[in-house]
Order: structure tokens, then sequence, then C-alpha cells
């Protein structure tokens, strides 16, 4: 006999919750987010216009063909990743995600250390990713200032450093601003973002090449190779290439996002696993499609890089947006435009990013892995959001940003840190699963079978080499203002953490720490 006064559905448990509590952890943020809201805001974190400071310098190291092709190659064995991980995020629908499934993954022997090492490259990943971002949007704004005033060559407004850092700032607190409500104003405003990438990124990919007075030929496109030693300083073609790619590497990245929210998201154990792999297939088909609009509509590639053109060389898609829009209209309003629909994809990426590495500051606090978790793992009592991980995730990407200043190579140094950390925490999950014996493993409803070993073993080895290729450096000589700081940083932040774990952490952390108290099939 039922309840009387209580709908049949309010007594059913979210699938995701039941094996939420599985796990080991009780529900306490608000499970409110529908597949399309999640997959929202995953696309916005791997978006669509995140590579267009790249373009221009990954073209120049060895042509076209080089950039259109490695987007496919690095579109193929990324699908490797994130099979693997759909699979796993469908087992484990938790918000510590990356560093909760090593854990578990990796037995009680292995596992605290395990969980230890992918929760700070998770963690180092996602808060310089918000740099990244900030970086771009504030590159941008300073692109849109200068066109409309003017362009550099009428003597136009060209932000200076102190103007740019205070944008990268301003962007910065406006996120975590946004991100102290309710993560349903997050939800809102990344469905707003969706739609500005589908519909604002499809504007731009079929207009460009249509308002080009003239357009480069397919076989340009599609096959021409060059190498630039004079201005990349890079002679050996292999090395070229390799550089050419990293572009591709970079703009597919970041899909995990999907399985931070898990615990704020319906059904998470199903719609998990799906917004990974559709954010994989939207980003692969409009990226690519982004880049041949921008290859097919250069107008004279030397200028493009000319300090003396219209945008002071410093952003070669805007140069690419003025010719075709000047040499058709006479005027810039068009380029300022377009310009202004790859802004607001920043902006979007960026209050996405802040709001996934907040839950992994959140998640990790919760299990006291990070200094004064006590502080870091409260929530705001009305909005249920990790407010305090928001800022403290905001102040040290600020931090980040100060270098600006004085080195104009920090955006090579925070997009390497972002993607060796943010991509190199795949890593030991997958390899993790790898090794387990299957007993071990209790599936979800997206499981691989016998199927798991090829695909982790690609997708590991994928990852290794993507993080590898981060850490070369980009430009010849190598001097002050040339150099790849990512090694240096990553060497001295990593070395200190490992200190920590043998000198003190191994004797407390323990990894993921149970809040409930349940029989389960924990693995």
């Amino acid at each position: 006999m039922g309840r009387v006064g209580i709908p049949p559905d309010a007594l059913k448990i979210d699938s995701g919750e039941k094996r939420l509590n599985e796990l080991g952890y009780k529900q306490e943020l608000k499970r409110e987010m529908s597949l399309f809201k999640t997959l929202a805001i995953t696309f916005s974190i791997v978006a669509l216009f995140v590579g267009t400071p790249l373009y221009g310098q990954s073209l120049r190291y060895a042509g076209p063909a080089t950039l259109i092709w490695g987007w496919v190659a690095v579109t193929f064995f990324t699908c490797f990743v994130g099979v693997a991980l759909a699979e796993i995020c469908s087992s484990f629908p938790t918000t510590g995600s990356l560093y909760f499934w090593a854990a578990h993954l990796a037995g009680p022997k292995w596992g605290p250390f395990a969980s230890w090492c992918c929760a700070w490259l998770e963690t180092v990943g996602s808060i310089s990713g918000i740099g990244t971002q900030a970086y771009s949007g504030a590159q941008a704004l300073q692109m849109i200032i200068l066109l409309a005033t003017g362009t550099h060559k009428n003597g136009g407004y060209f932000a200076p450093r102190g103007v740019f850092v205070a944008a990268y700032m301003g962007l910065a607190i406006i996120w975590a601003i946004l991100n102290s409500f309710s993560l349903q104003v997050i939800a809102f405003l990344d469905i707003i973002s969706f739609w500005w990438q589908v519909i604002g990124g499809g504007v731009v990919i079929v207009m460009l090449p249509l308002v080009a007075r003239t357009t480069q030929p397919a076989s340009y496109v599609f096959t021409h190779f060059e190498t630039s030693p004079g201005s990349t300083g890079v002679s050996s073609i292999p090395y070229a290439v390799i550089l050419s790619v990293l572009l591709s590497h970079f703009c597919l990245g970041g899909y995990d996002a999907a399985a931070h929210l898990t615990e704020e998201t319906k059904g998470a154990d199903r719609t998990g696993p799906v917004a990974i792999l559709a954010s994989i297939a939207l980003i692969s088909v409009f990226g690519w499609a982004y880049i041949l609009s921008l290859t097919f509509s250069i107008q004279n590639l030397e200028y493009l890089y000319d300090e003396n053109n219209e945008t002071r060389g410093k952003l070669v898609p805007a140069q690419i947006f003025y010719d075709a829009f000047h040499g058709r209209f006479h005027n810039s309003a068009g380029a300022i435009v377009f310009l202004c629909i790859i802004w607001g994809s920043y902006f979007f990426c960026g209050l996405s990013v802040t709001a996934a590495a907040a839950r992994v500051v959140y998640a990790l606090s919760r299990d006291n892995g990070i200094p004064f978790s006590p502080n870091w793992r409260k929530l705001h009592p009305k909005y249920k959001v990790p407010r305090n991980a928001v800022w403290l995730c905001t102040a040290i990407s600020m931090i980040l940003g100060l270098p600006i200043l004085k080195l104009d190579i920090i955006f090579t140094a925070l997009i390497s840190i972002s993607a060796i950390g943010w991509i190199g925490a795949y890593a030991i999950p997958i390899y993790a699963r790898l090794v387990m014996a299957e007993k071990n493993f209790k599936p979800g409803p997206f499981y691989l079978g016998k199927a798991r070993r090829p695909v982790c073993l690609i997708a590991f080895l994928w990852v290794l080499y993507t993080c590898s290729v981060f850490l070369l450096p980009t430009l010849y000589p190598i001097t002050w203002n040339t150099f790849n700081y990512a090694p240096v940083v990553l060497g001295l932040v990593f070395t200190l953490i490992m200190l920590w774990w043998f000198l003190d952490g191994r004797k407390w952390f323990k990894g993921p720490v149970r809040n409930i108290d349940t029989q389960n099939g924990i693995c």
C-alpha cells in the first residue's frame, strides 16, 4: 500500500544518487541539472573558439595541410580517451571524478597515492585553465577596441600591458561573482553559451569565406606544406609538424567537465558519459569547420604576421576577419562583430572552467586533501555552491596572470600548464582501469566489456604523448622572452607536492573519504 498524498515518482531515488550512496557519499549538492544543461556547460569548456590565439603560430610552423589533417588525427585518438573516461564516469558518477576514479580503480594499496597525484594534476590544470580563458578574453577585447578606434594603422587604441592585465583580472572576478550564486545561474548562462557558439560559430564559419573577396584553393588548404624556420626558429620538419598540432591538442580537451557535475545531474550514470562523448563530437566537427573557414579566407599569408598591419600582427584570426570585411565593405564593422562572438565564447568558457575548477577543489577538500580543507569545502547555505573554493581558484588564477606585465610568452606557459594538468590527469584512472582485475570493476550502464584493454591502452599512450609535446620549446632561439616556462613551473609545483606526500601526506591522506556508512560494491 503506497503512502497517502505522495506521488510514486517522489519515492524513487535518482540512479546517480543511488550509485553515489553505494560509493559512500551522501547527496549534498542539488541534483537538478538535465543532460542538456550538463552538455551546455561541458561544451562551453570545450569551446569552439578556444584555439583562436594559437591558430597563427600553428599555421606558421608547417603550413595549412598539417594544421587541417592534424585536427583529424587528434580527434581520432581523443575519441579513445573520451570512451575510456565515459565508461569510468558511468560507474563512478561523483564530483571528485578523476581523482575519485583513480583512488578506487587503483585499489587499496596504490589508491591514496594515485588519487593524490591525480587530484593535484587536475587542480593545477583547471585553475590555470581559468587563466588561459582570461588571457584569451583580454586579448580579444584588446583587438575589438583597437579595430573600433581606428586600427593600428590609423591610430587606434592598443591596450598596454597594465590595461591588459586589468581586463584579465576583471574577467576572473566577474566569473567568480557569477559562480557564487546557484548553479542554475551558470546552467542558464551556459545554455545561452551553447546556442551562442552553435549559432555564432555557424555564422562565422559560413559567412567568413563568403565575405572574403578571394579564397584559397582547396589544394592549398588540404595539401600545402611549408615550414618557416626564419620566424619560428624551427628547422626540423618532424618538430615543426608536432608543434603545428598543439592547437588541436589544446582544443580537444576539457570534456571531463561533465563528470565534475555528476552529483548535480539527474541520472548521472547515464547522462555523464553521453555529455562527454557528445561534447567531443560537437567540438570535433565545429572546430574543424572553423579552422577550414579561417584557412580558406586567408588573403595574404605574410601580411597576417606583419607588426605594421591593422592588428599589429598580434592575433592572426583578427587580421583575417579584418582583411575579409575591409576588402568587401571597406570597413571593420563585420570583423568587430566576429571578434565579439569569439569574446563571448571566451567569457562563457571561463565561467564554466571556474565552476569546474571550484568543484575539483571542493571535492579534494571534502576528503581533506588540501591545506585548510574545512574552509574550501563549505557550501553556501542558500545556494549550495562551494563559494570559498570559487574565490580560492580565482585568486590563484589572478596571481598566475601577473607575469603578463613583463613577459609575452606567459600565454604559452598558461596553456601548457593547463593542458598538462587537465589532460595529464586522465592518464591515471585510465591506466588503473587498464591493469585492474575485471572482477573488481562494477560497470555502469556504459560498459566497454572486452574492448576496454585496447581502448584504455591507446588512450593512455595518447595522453602521455599529448603532455610531452606541451613541455617542448615553441620558439627558437631560446631567450627569456621565448622560453616555455611550463616545465619549470610544473617541476617546482609537483616537486613540492611529492615532497609533501612522502614527508607527511602519505601518513594521513587515504583518498576519498566516505561520509555515509553503507555496505556497497566499491572496488
